[in-house]
């Protein structure tokens, strides 16, 4: 019996087929990266904004489609795809499957969904007919590979990996970010984590190129990857702004429109989100998604003004844009670094819910805005450390934008951060300890946990000698997070740890951690307590010179009063760990400004404003 040809008798299949596809349909085949491609390099941020993209485009609408780009993929052997182009999204398109399905499984009680995992795994049959199981996503290079199979084959528990590769530290890291956004976004909600499953394989789609041959794949992606892009997303605004120009003010008017988009796409930000976030900023508006934005400016023209004076109007959306940009690099509005929108910039990663109150507040005096960037910086790491879903706050500061707009004076601000961002704090104070105490490094972005330990050591640092520059780099830069308890024990370390079958866990408690300076760290190693002490005496950072022994300089002075309090340890077990892991969150508080927790039970709310 003959198979059937879809394109008909004697007709032969297109050199080239281009297919829009859910991942769902993605995933219903097999694909392999070729040996001549390069490792997987999407760092934590490209992975969290990705997963922040599709989140918002989630919330707002859905049963809206969201389409991330394009895969070139060919025939290989045994009817697997070689991927010639989108190994990235779509090696972290499969570890979000894996994230999805884990995550589903620490649910209490546990889901499992078949559909889920046919879609990272299943039977295929070989060249010679024989069934063979296959993951959905097989890597080029032995060590990629082997990570991303474990991944895949694991139940949510990573494995331990000695002196990883920079291309396996990428995977591991990738599908940490994905699991924390998912503890994050649907701590333990299964209805909700459900939709947005459906979301993720049903409604996120890519284009699949489909060629006949390596050599006409090879082809098809050079011509992708050196054509100009298409139209940009704000040109039906500045359709709209041309229409109610006059002809005379025509260059005029290109000229500020250029200079607005010039100034957005230098840092690298998207001028959807910038609109997006300017309407929240400047009116009355806490909901509205993306594609209302250009029929929001429609049904508002007498709000914004555009069309009374459509040259007014860009400026106006010009001098936002040159404010947010700055923001986003860590400046004030008038082109000064200020250390807190810096500080902003290690934790908040793809996020940046925080500038639509910068924006809001960029009419303050200088010093109350540097005020005001100080408790950005404090609320905003206490909402990513909570797990508070980034679609809530940025809800909340679409709407207290309304109240901080006219401010001008300290007095202004006070009254804003009164009515607002202290009961807001309030309300997290529980929620802070606990997520303090139960801080892992498996629990945060890498990125973020060296802001957590750079922001704890550079405090203690200014409290015993003054503040210096403030620069957080200064505990960023050649510094690496030190393991006390070490993160590859020999079996001297394992048979003097008085938990040795749960030494994991306390391996990547934060209480365990502590920053030392990379010159220091060549000489740690990976030994006992006690052999690591003297190293710890050497490092500047007061924080880590602890752990060698107790710090005593002169009678009352400033230093003494900076390590008044913080706990010295003798030994180093797993009580310790915990103990000073408490010390940390006491500690902490103070560092991101967080009040004691109200009575259980008893929530605090802000006062209402006119």
């Amino acid at each position: 019996m003959t198979s059937q040809n879809p394109y008909g008798i004697g007709v032969s299949p297109p050199a080239i087929e281009s297919e829009d596809r859910s991942l769902a349909k993605i995933f219903d085949d097999f694909y392999s990266v070729p040996d001549f491609q390069r490792d997987y390099v999407w760092g934590e941020k490209e992975v969290e904004q990705l997963m922040q993209d599709i989140y918002s485009a989630f919330g707002a609408d859905p049963t809206s489609e969201y389409f991330i780009g394009s895969i070139v993929v060919c025939p290989g052997p045994d009817g697997v795809y070689q991927l010639i182009d989108g190994q990235q999204r779509m090696t972290t398109a499969f570890l979000t499957l894996c994230a999805i399905r884990d995550h589903f499984g620490s649910l209490k009680p546990p889901v499992s969904l078949d559909t889920l995992k046919d879609q990272i795994a299943s039977t295929d049959l070989d060249a010679s007919g024989h069934d063979v199981h296959r993951y959905r996503v097989t890597l080029q290079y032995e060590d990629s590979r082997d990570i991303l199979t474990k991944i895949a084959a694991s139940a949510g528990q990573l494995p331990e990996i000695e002196s990883p590769t920079r291309s396996v530290a990428n995977i591991l890291r990738a599908y940490q970010v994905i699991r924390t956004f998912l503890l994050q976004e649907f701590p333990a909600d299964e209805a909700a984590l459900r939709r947005f499953y459906v979301f993720f394989a049903k409604n996120v789609k890519l284009i699949r190129i489909k060629t006949l041959s390596l050599a006409r794949a090879l082809k098809v992606f050079e011509t992708i990857n050196d054509r100009g892009v298409g139209l940009d997303s704000m040109d039906l605004l500045k359709n709209l702004m041309f229409m109610e120009t006059k002809q005379a003010d025509f260059d005029r008017l290109k000229n500020s429109w250029k200079d607005l988009i010039d100034t957005i796409y230098r840092v690298g930000e998207k001028p959807l989100r910038f609109l997006r976030y300017f309407i929240f900023a400047t009116y009355d508006v806490d909901r509205l998604r993306e594609d209302e934005i250009y029929e929001w400016f429609v049904k508002n023209q007498a709000l914004s003004g555009y069309k009374a004076d459509p040259l007014k109007f860009v400026a106006q959306l010009l001098d936002a844009a040159q404010a947010y940009s700055r923001f986003i690099v860590g400046q004030d509005q008038t082109g000064v670094t200020n250390r807190y929108l810096v500080n902003t910039q290690y934790v908040s990663g793809a996020a940046r819910q925080h500038l639509i109150l910068l924006m809001a507040g960029r009419h303050l005096h200088t010093g109350p805005f540097s005020d005001l960037c100080r408790h950005l910086e404090n609320l905003f790491f206490a909402f990513v450390i909570t797990r508070e879903p980034t679609r809530e706050f940025e809800r909340l500061f679409a709407q207290w934008a309304r109240d901080l707009r006219p401010a001008k004076t300290a007095n202004d601000l006070s009254v804003f951060i009164d009515a607002h961002v202290r009961p807001a704090q309030q309300n997290l104070a529980a929620r802070f300890e606990l997520a303090f105490n139960e801080l892992s490094e498996l629990s945060i972005q890498h990125y973020r946990l060296r802001y957590v330990l750079a922001k704890l050591t550079q405090f203690v640092n200014e409290q015993a000698f003054g503040a210096g520059d403030g620069n957080l780099i200064n505990f960023v830069k050649r510094v690496d997070i030190e393991h006390v308890l070490p993160q590859t024990p020999g079996p001297a370390v394992r048979d003097a740890f008085d938990k040795p079958d749960n030494i994991t866990r306390y391996i990547h408690a934060f209480g365990n951690m502590c920053l030392i300076e990379d010159t220091i760290n060549r000489s740690v190693g990976n030994g006992l307590f006690e052999a690591k002490r003297p190293a710890y005496l050497q490092s500047k950072f007061l924080l880590t010179k602890l752990l060698a022994g107790p710090i005593q300089v002169g009678s009352n002075t400033a230093i003494n009063r900076a390590v008044a309090g913080l706990e010295v340890f003798e030994k180093w077990g797993s009580a310790e760990i915990v103990r000073r892991q408490l010390m940390l969150t006491g500690l902490a508080k103070r560092v991101w400004d967080i009040p004691a927790a109200p009575p259980a039970g008893q929530a605090v709310t802000a006062p209402k404003t006119a």
